[in-house]
């Protein structure tokens, strides 16, 4: 039997190992597929969106090509905000109040 082996590529945007995530359903509405036609949402996202109504910032890439799905949602800790997929938007940073960029 042949097996398709693929690899992923994710970025580490936490400047500590000390963080807080709690689960969160991650929606797929409004989320684009790839090549592959999976749609996922890369790490780093903040959610729900990245305007005033920011709760967190994504820990893994999540699949919602299926629906929504379970995903780990950072709230606490120290990130590189160069490395997220976008940056912070100005409306975001002030609700994300315990997490610090660097």
């Amino acid at each position: 039997m042949y097996f398709k082996q693929e690899s992923a590529l994710q970025i580490n945007f936490l400047a500590s190992a000390k963080f807080v995530a709690f689960t969160t359903q991650v929606e797929s509405a409004g989320v684009a597929a790839n090549a592959d036609g999976r749609k996922i949402v890369p790490a780093g996202t903040i959610l729900p969106a990245n305007d005033a109504t920011a709760k967190g910032i994504l820990l893994h890439d999540t699949d919602v090509t299926e629906g929504p799905q379970p995903g780990s949602l950072v709230v606490e800790g120290y990130v590189i905000s160069e490395r997220l997929p976008v940056a912070p938007a100005a409306l975001a940073i002030p609700e994300l109040k315990e997490i610090k960029f660097r």
